[in-house]
């Protein structure tokens, strides 16, 4: 049995080599729930759908978002509306009145879908209409994940972080924006002043179950993708008490993908492979890339960490199964 933290795209591409290694039906991916938001009404869970859909066979693995193929009318017909309507487009969040009406959902991540700010397909939007009626039927978080997986025919299981609430902040000199505004509405160019995880969030007993097996952390951001999972309440005391191995997302301190140097710098650590060891203190163990010289205090499997296709990510599962070996 073994679990794996995801969030962005590090660790699905991961995931796309694992059955190589670990068994689909004895492996359980926790998924970040605190890139979150509800857009025009509906529930959007970006790092939960990149698993669904790269696990069911369907993703866009070019963007590493969303259904390859997808069309995208209804999307496009929103800007030409807003346009013709003279609305201004987004992201538009909702009034502060409205941030906590309706379902339980931490402030600043509900927005308006007018001119919506993020690029939704049409058969990914049926994922969030199915989701987001479920929610309102009464069903966890947890259990409507689950319904979905069923769906896409996954093996392996998929659980959110927590059936609460968590919205990942990033501070700026112009105020606090949700990650999903400062990453995809603003392209990650507002300056990084800090990072929040608003709301309190509870381990469920599926993600508690999870955190009882050895843990594999994938070359996610360790800021926005795995922090929002470790701020969960129970999720730290649990990686403290199983063996944990993982993936670094830098080669020394170049960074593979995404804005992971900025925000670690921004949090108060080195933006480098030795910076994620040290915001990683739970961790028994390393894969490193073989380019990566980075000295450590704790066991380290080097292999080529670069990840453009399956066979990639098989060779790199098959270096967290020998640092697994090692402490587990």
């Amino acid at each position: 049995m073994v679990t794996f933290l995801s969030g962005g795209t590090g660790t699905p591409k991961l995931l796309s080599g694992a059955d190589t290694v670990f068994d689909p039906t004895e492996t359980t991916v926790v998924a970040n729930t605190g890139d979150d938001v509800e857009l025009g009404g509906l529930f959007v869970s970006p790092d939960v759908d990149t698993v669904l859909f790269e696990r069911g066979g369907v993703l866009d693995t070019e963007t590493w978002w969303g259904i390859d193929g997808d069309t995208h009318e209804t999307d496009d017909f929103l800007f030409e509306l807003a346009e013709d309507a003279g609305l201004e487009g987004g992201p538009r969040y909702l009034p502060d009145e409205r941030q906590t009406s309706g379902r339980e959902i931490a402030r600043w991540r509900r927005f308006s879908g007018v001119a919506e700010f993020m690029t939704i397909g049409d058969r990914d939007r049926a994922v969030h209409i199915t989701r987001t009626s479920l929610l309102d039927e009464g069903h966890s978080l947890t259990a409507v994940t689950r319904t979905l997986a069923g769906a896409f025919g996954l093996e392996l299981g998929l659980v959110p972080m927590s059936d609460d609430p968590l919205a990942t902040l990033i501070h700026t000199p112009s105020g606090p924006m949700h990650f999903q505004e400062f990453w995809v509405g603003r392209r990650g160019e507002p300056i990084i002043e800090g990072v929040e995880f608003r709301g309190e969030a509870s381990a469920t007993e599926a993600v508690r179950e999870a955190l009882s097996d050895p843990v594999v952390v994938g070359p996610s951001n360790p800021v926005t993708s795995v922090g929002p999972i470790r701020a969960v309440e129970g999720v730290e005391r649990a990686l403290a008490e199983t063996p944990v191995v993982a993936v670094s997302p830098f080669v020394e301190d170049r960074v593979f993908s995404g804005p992971a140097g900025d925000l670690m710098a921004a949090t108060g650590h080195e933006p480098s492979t030795a910076g994620v060891a040290e915001a990683y203190p739970f961790a028994d163990a390393f894969v490193l890339d073989s380019d990566d010289d980075t000295e450590l205090d704790r066991p380290v499997v080097r292999t080529d960490t670069a990840m453009d296709s399956p066979e990639d990510a098989a060779r790199v599962t098959r270096a967290v199964d020998e640092a697994l070996g090692a402490v587990a």
